[in-house]
């Protein structure tokens, strides 16, 4: 597939690490333009685009920058993407260590993908949110494996979501479907799920046991 990676920091770095030896052909941008890219070219075989540039052509494109850099991406990010492409956000709230207090989430609920999804206004599929950057290179497993690492994977739109569960399986990891949306709290920053390693059993069961009430912490 063509792949767009817009965030080149430790999770968007490995996923271009990971998808180039998969054979996808992957364009991957960030916000200090192509010329910074030239080590991760060089080790991948990525194409060094700019942010404008990454979708274009792209079946799924990852969002992977902060949070509170989702609103100054450019406008028409996805024009010349491919007919029914997919976005993956990975992305996190962390208003005390980084991107201040957003209203929108804390004071009208909004989950942190669909306060993403509105502003890139275009459905997102929440993945790799709550993985470790070096799990993406170090701890991918084939299918059937015990060890095999289990992610889950919010989204409403379920064509993109079957084609994200499908590359995330391609990657080395099972999927749990972690609902819709505004379902996606499950997974966010301090929940059961967030950070864990394990299966397929233990994701179901740690996405159940999620609380709804933002902790003290992750409030700006």
């Amino acid at each position: 597939m063509k792949i767009g990676i817009i965030g080149a920091g430790n999770i968007g770095g490995n996923l271009t690490r990971r998808l180039t030896a998969l054979g996808h052909q992957v364009s991957v941008a960030n916000s200090r333009g192509p010329q910074t890219l030239t080590d991760l070219v060089e080790e991948t075989g990525a194409t060094a685009v700019t942010v404008a540039e990454a979708a274009r052509g792209a079946e799924v494109v990852v969002v992977t920058v902060p949070l509170k850099n989702v609103p100054d991406l450019p406008s028409g990010l996805f024009d010349g993407a491919a007919e029914g492409f997919a976005v993956i956000d990975t992305g996190n709230y962390y208003p005390r260590r980084r991107d201040g207090r957003i209203a929108a989430i804390e004071d009208e609920g909004l989950t942190e993908s669909r306060w993403t999804e509105r502003h890139l206004d275009h459905p997102v599929i929440k993945a790799f949110n709550g993985t470790y950057a070096a799990d993406i290179l170090d701890r991918p497993r084939p299918a059937g494996d015990p060890d095999r690492m289990a992610i889950p994977v919010a989204g409403d739109d379920e064509s993109a979501k079957k084609t994200v569960r499908a590359l995330v399986d391609e990657l080395g990891f099972d999927t749990v479907d972690a609902g819709g949306i505004d379902d996606s709290w499950r997974q966010q920053p301090d929940t059961p799920v967030y950070g864990l390693r394990a299966g397929v059993e233990a994701v179901t069961r740690a996405l159940a046991e999620a609380s709804p009430v933002r902790t003290e912490e992750f409030r700006g």
